[in-house]
């Protein structure tokens, strides 16, 4: 059987970013290239009835080897990279880690200093990139777990009851539960395998919308303007500054929430600001959004009405409303780990899953650790022994649910 490193390293090379000003399904065509080669690699193993839908969703199940009642069980993670860092000619590099300075490439060094969680990999095996690209630890790490957790229980005979395993597109543009067939997947609840370091378990996400400003202005020759221009550019900055300091994202921390302005174009005439709204606490979440609406107000009655507009959209929900109706499936989590020597660490997601949405489909989904540290950057790597302890506690999983029954 492959090594779950083995399987990474290949996967880490494959260019799967996904792409958030595309209208296709997946967003990209490597992406869907590479869900067609992971298809590929299930059926070889052993997986069956395997299948990828018109939208490139993976789906396939190991059934159950006995005839006791045990619960479908699902694993699910997702195929894309982050469009944030370049996901091209990924180049990974094994490094045994003693401790202190890591060298990515001649220009590019990564210092405990500024990476402090380094110092808990002393005597692991890392995989860093080479300072040019991100490395696709999230979520590839994932991909590379479930399968070789599900080429171990094929061939070794465990009991087990059915298990259904799922990969899907587009999670990091927002879009990997668009189209996931919950019933057709089948299973009665899932994890995703999409955490960061060793023992991370959360069933709690933000809540979280986006926002779109529009800034009308009125453009008039600078010489004339006097009484008639308004400059869109300069009520940009306005409304920014009327959101206090205290919620943008880089004074938060913990289960506090933000207001985060992610884009701003325009001209005199014409601007526009994109924020996302994130907050745990869905009555502070809907405040949040209040206070944008409160802002355009109090702009339109400052420069005319229609010169600021806003659209709020919702995008997911805290799982934790439905995560905590079946207590069980995070108890069953947390015992798989211990008896796998990992401790488990219960906390808040400060972002979202395809979990989050898809247990508000109906499928309870909270999110397992892949070992991933640093997602999305250059500075992004993994160790090779928190890959093999995250295959032992999908293994784990899988043994207790039957033994359970």
């Amino acid at each position: 059987m492959e090594s779950v490193e083995s399987r990474f390293l290949r996967y880490v090379k494959i260019d799967t970013q996904s792409d958030p000003t595309s209208q296709t399904v997946p967003s990209t065509d490597t992406q869907q290239r590479f869900l067609r080669m992971i298809a590929e690699e299930m059926t070889e193993i052993g997986v069956s009835g395997v299948t990828v839908d018109e939208n490139g969703y993976v789906m396939g199940r190991i059934p159950a080897n006995t005839d006791r009642i045990v619960p479908a069980i699902g694993f699910i993670a997702h195929v894309d990279t982050s469009p944030d860092t370049c996901g091209k000619g990924v180049n990974p590099q094994i490094k045994k880690y003693n401790g202190g300075d890591i060298s990515l490439n001649q220009n590019i060094i990564m210092s405990p200093s500024e990476f402090p969680e380094l110092d808990k990999y002393i005597g692991h095996t890392l995989i860093t990139t080479d300072g040019t690209t991100l490395l696709g630890a999230d979520d590839k790490a994932g991909v590379a777990e479930i399968l070789t957790a599900a080429g171990y229980i094929i061939h070794s005979g465990i009991e087990h009851g059915d298990i259904i395993i799922g990969f899907t597109p587009d999670e990091e543009i927002g879009r990997g539960a668009d189209h996931f067939d919950v019933e057709k997947f089948g299973a009665e609840f899932a994890y995703t395998v999409d955490g960061g370091p060793e023992g991370e378990l959360e069933y709690e996400n933000f809540n979280a919308a986006g926002v779109r400003i529009e800034i009308n202005g009125v453009n008039i020759h600078p010489g004339y303007a006097k009484g008639k221009m308004i400059n869109a550019l300069r009520i940009s900055p306005e409304f920014n500054s009327m959101i206090p300091e205290s919620d943008c994202p880089e004074f938060t921390e913990g289960y506090e929430g933000f207001l985060h302005l992610v884009k701003i174009s325009g001209a005199v005439d014409h601007a526009v600001m994109e924020y996302i709204i994130r907050d745990h606490d869905r009555t502070k979440f809907e405040e949040k959004k209040l206070l944008i609406k409160q802002i355009v107000s109090v702009l339109n009655e400052k420069y005319g009405d229609g010169t600021v507009s806003c659209a709020v959209t919702d995008q997911y929900y805290n799982m934790r409303e439905v995560i905590e109706r079946s207590p069980e499936i995070i108890e069953l989590a947390s015992r798989a780990m211990k008896n796998c020597g990992v401790r488990p660490d219960i906390k808040p997601i400060r972002g979202g899953t395809d979990g989050a949405r898809l247990s508000f489909m109906g499928l309870p989904c909270p999110n397992l650790f892949a070992g991933g540290e640093n997602f999305h950057g250059k500075y992004e790597f993994i160790s090779i022994e928190t890959m093999h302890k995250a295959v032992d506690v999908i293994i784990e999983i899988i043994k207790l649910t039957a033994s359970d029954c």
